[in-house]
């Protein structure tokens, strides 16, 4: 389908309600449009390239769709989608793909060298005190599942997603509300140390669990305005 034809198609499947929220049957309805990239139900699409989004933290997810209308992340498509789209209304999607608790996909291989694994997992569980960096199990949760109310979990995705997100912050194509503590992290690391993460995350199994940790009880280690 044509790029454009399959824009105006999102935009009307996912067209706000006329005058009061939908209820969970139509909200389910609209954003059926959402399979498109994210694949069914929020899932993830097969390429990697479109992140999984159910079962995230409603407060990470509503951020990010903030994020994407208001500019401070870029993704055009996105950007369409949100622009006329009030905070209520991008409550109750964020809601929506929150509170699905699916199985996730079996992961492709994620080839990575001893040396990248061995860092990587250093990184994420001890992080590197001389540059300054926190370990990500630090905000992301122990089972790095994610911690309520608005930091994600980072496994189930792609090698390739991941390290592009890293990239992202490292260009500013992708930003949040300041304190932007993960641009600040992902400035420290090396193109090796991208790739180390990346490639340690992406070969983590599952826990049986996958819901995201509890409000944590201490501050995070960093002061992130995309943690609120």
């Amino acid at each position: 389908m044509n790029k454009n034809v399959l824009l105006l198609a999102l935009l009307s499947a996912l067209a706000l309600p006329s005058a009061h929220a939908a209820d969970n049957d139509d909200l389910a309805r609209r954003l059926q449009a959402c399979a498109a990239c994210h694949g069914k139900e929020g899932r993830a699409a097969p390429d990697g390239y479109y992140p999984r989004i159910a079962g995230k933290p409603a407060g990470y997810l509503f951020n990010q769709l903030v994020n994407f209308r208001d500019g401070r992340r870029k993704n055009a498509d996105m950007a369409h989608l949100t622009a006329q789209m009030s905070d209520a209304y991008l409550r109750e999607i964020a809601g929506y793909f929150s509170a699905l608790e699916l199985p996730y996909a079996e992961a492709p291989p994620q080839p990575a060298t001893a040396a990248e694994l061995a860092r990587g997992a250093t990184l994420t569980r001890d992080g590197d005190k001389a540059l300054g960096i926190p370990a990500c199990a630090a905000c992301h949760g122990q089972k790095l599942t994610g911690t309520l109310p608005a930091v994600p979990g980072l496994l189930g995705l792609p090698r390739s997603y991941l390290g592009g997100q890293l990239g992202a912050w490292q260009t500013h194509i992708r930003a949040t509300r300041k304190p932007d503590c993960m641009a600040d992290i992902a400035n420290r690391l090396s193109p090796a140390d991208v790739a180390a993460v990346s490639g340690w995350l992406a070969q983590q199994p599952l826990p049986a669990d996958t819901r995201p940790a509890p409000v944590p009880s201490e501050p995070l280690p960093v002061e992130c305005g995309s943690a609120r």
